[in-house]
């Protein structure tokens, strides 16, 4: 499983931006926005600006369902989608 970079226990409570959560699972901000967009992944508010925000505890633990069923088990988007 990949290793999560996470900040103090309070910090991780709030809300950040699909950059920070980026950073926090080592990918790239674009597959955040795709899971996104695919109806994976769900954004928990939104900035005054409109950025998404997200809440690190519950989108990295979504996003390491969708390595594990796609890594582990082999199972396309489309299949995850089925499952959530």
């Amino acid at each position: 499983m990949r290793k999560i970079k996470t900040g103090n226990k309070q910090a991780s409570s709030k809300l950040v931006k699909i950059g920070t959560l980026a950073t926090m699972f080592d990918v790239l901000p674009s597959a955040i926005n795709f899971y996104t967009r695919e109806g994976l992944l769900k954004e928990d508010g939104r900035t005054q600006g409109g950025y998404r925000l997200y809440s690190p505890d519950k989108a990295i633990r979504t996003l390491q369902k969708i390595e594990y069923l796609q890594s582990k088990k082999r199972l396309s988007v489309k299949e995850i989608k089925q499952l959530f």
